[in-house]
């Protein structure tokens, strides 16, 4: 992972676009990640987020820092005890952690669903974006997500992780490739599902023949014992072991799966993109397609005198170095390796540039 990934984790991706609206619509609704029932945060058509917290007792309340920019949103208190305010500019599209500093306690907005990321369960806000028909839920074939207890030695437990299943996996004898994929630090093994939407992803794309079915397994990448500004000291043997003498003879004996390196891949973001790299590279015989979402890049010297991988895919939001990974799959290319790009507009290190990413990678798997 470079340098300027490193220093973005997810508590801080709420980006603001700097094109700020002069005039704001009123035209708020509920986020669709509301608890039920409530009507706040909403959000409006320019990407604007407002909320109202009911807090009679408390002196000042203030949604997170980098949501609206300039240190966060401060709202105002009404003579009911309501605490209301407006983002200042509108945000980027898609999904972003926040919370709320009450009286200097950080806690969550009651009117929103939670979702583990930072290494807490946040709060969650959606800001409908122009292309978000390709994760949204529809009347399709769905897959399943089940999450499965696998034995570990190395740590002496059980472990989680959470398998999607194609739709008609049940219903036949196939064989299915597999996907491995990494969340990033302060996160865990629900991300891709619950933050990602990666099931409905996968189904859509399947829905529209555009990708052939493959399995996907999402496990904790024991990321989040590292803390901020240490992330290089962490230490990938443990998770490597877990993952690649562990997890996948477990994944290939418990599921019909196809257990060919061609037909398996890893991808992560950011620091699941690190992970993804460093295994790769120490083990080259059991992945044939490598992925890194925000998650650095590889040079052809890397790969060098170890098996070709079939697919090199980088990515990253523009509002990160896009010209990193485009350049580095440029090299790749050059020196014969099948590298892709892709860069996702208007997005920085947050959920929406890696939907965007898995959406342009599943297609170029397994193929």
């Amino acid at each position: 992972m470079n340098t300027h990934a490193l220093s973005i984790i997810l508590a801080a991706s709420m980006t603001v676009s700097t094109a700020w609206a002069q005039t704001i619509t009123e035209d708020f609704k509920p986020s669709e990640l509301n608890q039920p029932g409530q009507q706040y945060p909403q959000v409006n058509s320019q990407g604007y987020a407002r909320f109202r917290i009911k807090a009679p007792q408390a002196d000042s309340v203030k949604v997170s820092l980098g949501l609206g920019g300039r240190g966060g949103t401060r709202l105002t208190k009404d003579t009911d005890g309501f605490f209301t305010g407006t983002t200042e500019g509108p945000m980027d599209e898609g999904f972003h952690y926040y919370h709320l500093t009450m009286d200097g306690a950080t806690v969550n907005d009651p009117g929103a669903m939670n979702y583990y990321g930072s290494i807490r369960w946040e709060s969650g806000i959606e800001i409908p974006a122009h292309d978000r028909e390709f994760y949204q839920l529809k009347d399709v074939p769905h897959g399943h997500v089940q999450q499965v207890l696998f034995p570990s030695k190395s740590t002496n437990t059980s472990r989680r992780a959470f398998v999607y299943t194609p739709p008609g996996y049940d219903k036949s004898d196939k064989r299915y490739p597999v996907l491995y994929l990494q969340h990033g630090w302060g996160e865990d093994e629900t991300a891709w599902s619950n933050q990602g939407r990666a099931n409905l992803i996968m189904d859509n794309l399947i829905a529209e023949r555009k990708i052939e079915p493959f399995i996907i397994v999402m496990t904790y990448g024991m990321t989040n014992e590292v803390k901020m500004g240490k992330i290089r000291e962490f230490k990938i043997e443990p998770f490597q072991t877990v993952l690649t003498q562990e997890l996948i003879p477990y994944v290939d004996a418990t599921f019909r799966t196809l257990t060919e390196r061609r037909s398996r891949a890893m991808a992560g973001l950011s620091m699941g993109g690190m992970e993804t790299r460093t295994i790769t590279l120490n083990k080259p015989e059991l992945f044939s397609y490598y992925a890194l979402l925000s998650g650095g890049v590889y040079a052809p010297q890397d790969l060098k005198d170890k098996p070709k991988p079939s697919l090199v895919f980088l990515s990253a939001g523009s509002k990160e170095r896009p010209d990193g990974v485009r350049n580095a799959a440029a090299s790749l290319k050059s020196a014969g390796y099948n590298a892709v790009s892709y860069v996702s507009e208007g997005t920085a290190h947050e959920f929406q540039t890696w939907r965007r990413s898995l959406y342009q990678l599943a297609p170029l798997l397994f193929k």
